[in-house]
């Protein structure tokens, strides 16, 4: 890309989220990100470019080393002139959501990260002609906290994402509680993942999005937006997957479309690559507490039932490796936050040392060997508290990512194609797997996570006791004492 001659008209908004927006090019497979600061924040253009270049230097050395080369991409720092920049904001400002702009684009340093398009299959430099589809999932946290240092009981028993949702609806930020329960998504087992994604599909919330040639088709943004609409999405599906029922149109069309997309991505989740060294070979703390969440509808329908076993994920795809990259939550914030105390103490004392601790960077291959100590056995130290809050700051990065599917058809003698292939009813597709939203997650923001933590356990608790409390019968409850007295007749 020639930093020199950049033409706004060729450059589209793709998307934002609280930190960042991306504008995608027309013509090459190509993205910028800038970052986003609230308007009375302001700074230098050599804090901007640490903070790309810290993206991207974790994203290398950390992240690809989890996961695998072929499912991240780094990127680079650019910069840009400065009067192509504020134009582009011009350009764009009308099409971001209000709710978003509340920051301002990035436009006095003139940096950005320059990314591939992960909308599209990662093979060609330029767009190809042929119709991309494009599924971003946000999967969340896969599984339920183990460690001894939690004390809000329901946590052992249901899955963060469930507890949140109501929550999330009390407050007002989604209108109905999602039936998507993470724990499904991640089992391994086919039933319970084609139940989480159709649950997804119902109620996407920013948990999934659908783009079809780099233009969002499906997805929502807030409890403003329009209820999902399977026989609109089903229109914009049957170019790809033509129905086997041979149905043009109604019901059974769209439910075959459907089907035929849910079984597409499992297959494709459940895939695996042999590329990356580490992210392979790294085997995590290995997968403890319950296997199902009790809030899962999923679970809860199969009451009395015999439950589908908990199949297990191949240890070669992509969902297996970042459930154990979230697993380095080790400890949970409640068992965490009392180090983070001990570290914030050590700091105030020694302010000079935050450096030395690599609180904020560099993401070198010395930061990633520390995460690899997955010992619990607290030893009073300054460093101990430190690997932990790393580790967590990491797994929380997991825990927030979101996983690009992109498929593409072929022909059935595509042979030259090296790229892999995943089979529908009726077609063949080729696709691309990647990972995004892959920026550490802030020190500073602990304390804020300790606090919605206990704020969603304790608001789950109450509304679920309440509940069970109205469905008891008045006459009679177990916890109250009970006398019978028997009259001679």
């Amino acid at each position: 890309m020639d930093e020199g001659k950049m033409d706004e008209n060729e450059w589209g908004y793709h998307g934002e989220g609280n930190k960042s927006l991306v504008v995608a090019h027309a013509q090459r497979c190509v993205v910028l990100r800038f970052l986003k600061f609230p308007p009375s924040r302001k700074k230098t253009s050599e804090e901007i470019f640490e903070h790309l270049q810290n993206i991207v230097d974790f994203s290398k050395n950390v992240m690809r080393e989890f996961l695998g080369e072929s499912y991240v991409h780094c990127g680079e720092v650019v910069q840009l002139p400065l009067d192509f920049v504020k134009q582009l904001c011009v350009k764009i400002q009308s099409e971001r959501p209000e709710s978003r702009c509340d920051k301002d684009l990035d436009t006095l340093s003139g940096y950005a990260l320059c990314l591939p398009n992960l909308a599209r299959l990662q093979t060609y430099c330029f767009a190809e002609h042929r119709p991309i589809l494009c599924v971003e999932i946000k999967p969340k946290c896969g599984f339920i906290p183990f460690s001894s240092d939690v004390m809000h009981e329901v946590k052992h028993k249901v899955c963060r994402y469930c507890m949140h949702q109501r929550l999330k609806v009390e407050t007002g930020k989604w209108k109905q509680i999602s039936k998507y329960c993470p724990l499904d998504l991640y089992s391994g087992n086919k039933q319970r993942m084609h139940f989480a994604l159709k649950s997804l599909l119902h109620e996407a919330q920013n948990n999934l999005k659908i783009f079809k040639n780099g233009e969002l088709i499906y997805g929502c943004t807030d409890a403003r937006s329009p209820v999902a609409d399977w026989t609109e999405l089903a229109h914009h599906l049957k170019p790809f997957f033509f129905p086997s029922n041979g149905l043009t149109g109604g019901s059974h069309c769209t439910r075959a479309v459907i089907r035929d997309l849910v079984h597409v991505i499992t297959r494709v989740l459940l895939s695996g690559s042999d590329k990356g060294r580490a992210g392979t070979l790294w085997r995590g703390p290995g997968l403890r507490g319950p296997r199902v969440c009790e809030a899962s509808p999923f679970s809860r329908s199969r009451q009395g039932k015999n439950s589908p076993e908990c199949s297990g994920l191949p240890k070669g795809c992509l969902l297996y490796k970042t459930l154990q990259v979230q697993m380095l939550d080790l400890l949970d914030i409640e068992g965490l936050y009392p180090l983070y105390r001990r570290v914030e103490r050590y700091l105030e004392e020694f302010p000079e040392q935050r450096k030395m601790l690599q609180i904020d960077g560099p993401y070198d291959d010395a930061f990633y060997q520390k995460l690899l100590d997955l010992s619990t056995e607290d030893d009073g130290t300054v460093a101990f508290a430190l690997t932990k809050v790393q580790q967590y700051r990491v797994a929380m990065t997991a825990k927030d990512c979101s996983i690009m599917i992109a498929l593409s058809p072929c022909l059935q003698d595509a042979s030259s194609d090296q790229r892999p292939v995943v089979l529908s009813s009726r077609s063949r597709f080729a696709f691309s797997v990647s990972v995004l939203d892959l920026d550490l997650k802030p020190y500073e923001s602990i304390p804020h996570q300790y606090k919605l933590d206990g704020k969603i356990a304790n608001f789950y608790s109450k509304t679920v006791h309440a509940k069970d409390t109205a469905m008891m019968s008045p006459r009679f409850k177990e916890s109250e004492d009970c006398t019978l007295v028997l009259h001679k007749v």
